[in-house]
């Protein structure tokens, strides 16, 4: 009897870890590809260890932080889970749109690979950090998510809990293991290229001269990630307070789309949504940015006040 309430408990959860897993995938899809630029441009040996650090922190913020606290709150005051989630989604839009900002002459807040790095040591966790800090945005995004649709299948808080708990520990391991193989793929086309086999020397080559341009591509791509899902993040929320006006414009522009589009009209509703989230975003992070440092002076002097940063 016990065998049997066990393997029903498992089968529980596995059901309720892939459901709310498939529904998450959005927000993966945006986690894999924001972290590479945490890494692109630094020492390639050092590559590996920044992933892995990170892995750890994403893990700790999954199973430490976001899942006692997702189910606490869902127990005791589920409606504050919407106005957290808000918060991120403005943090990850005043990421993006400071970096889009410095692209178009905003002066720089904080060490690029463009200066001088007095103390790599310091950089690289600053870069952890960084990464991390976003990682818990989009983990509570992840995990939010899940629990919603968790939450419709099992009444069981353990379930539920168990549920939470893989799909964490999966998405991470899935995320950063794509990122790590990304990452080092120039490594595998430089041994390919020193081989003496014909093919193996022209896809080695091939590699090489592809992942610089990959990694520089993932770097844009992550910084539109930010703005898509920080921007989609509070126009879902804003929709679940009752407030509808602006997600009423994204989804009538996805459904204008979607009528005159015929086979694509999935593909390029999904797009037209996203585009006007990350617009709504890079709008929303614009006016972060430019009070935090230009009203509140937040953010200056930290080349010489990096711990304060």
């Amino acid at each position: 009897m016990i065998a049997r309430v066990a393997a029903a408990s498992i089968d529980d959860v596995s059901v309720a870890a892939s459901k709310a897993g498939t529904k998450a995938a959005g927000v993966v899809i945006d986690d894999a590809a924001v972290t590479p630029r945490y890494v692109t441009g630094l020492d390639p040996s050092r590559e590996l260890p920044i992933i892995w650090k990170i892995t750890k922190g994403s893990l700790k913020n999954k199973l430490l932080l976001l899942l006692p606290g997702a189910l606490l709150l869902s127990w005791l005051l589920p409606q504050a889970i919407t106005f957290i989630l808000m918060l991120g989604g403005a943090y990850l839009s005043y990421e993006g749109a400071e970096k889009v900002m410095e692209k178009l002459g905003e002066p720089r807040h904080g060490k690029t690979l463009e200066d001088v790095i007095e103390d790599p040591v310091k950089f690289e966790q600053q870069r952890v950090n960084g990464a991390i800090r976003t990682d818990l945005i989009l983990s509570a995004e992840i995990m939010a998510i899940s629990l919603n649709e968790i939450a419709t299948m099992s009444d069981s808080f353990w379930v539920r809990a168990a549920a939470l708990a893989a799909v964490g520990i999966a998405i991470t391991l899935v995320v950063y293991g794509a990122v790590a193989m990304i990452v080092k793929m120039d490594d595998v086309g430089l041994h390919l290229a020193e081989r003496d086999n014909g093919f193996a020397k022209k896809f080695g080559r091939f590699l090489l001269h592809l992942m610089p341009r990959l990694l520089v591509a993932l770097s844009f791509i992550g910084t539109i990630a930010m703005l898509w899902v920080g921007g989609g993040i509070i126009l879902h929320s804003l929709e679940e307070l009752g407030i509808h006006a602006l997600a009423d414009i994204a989804h009538a522009a996805q459904h204008v789309v979607e009528q005159a589009t015929g086979a694509l009209s999935g593909l390029l509703g999904w797009l037209t949504y996203a585009t006007i989230s990350a617009l709504f975003g890079l709008i929303l992070g614009a006016i972060l940015v430019f009070v935090l440092h230009h009203v509140f002076k937040m953010g200056h002097g930290q080349d010489e006040h990096a711990d304060a940063h």
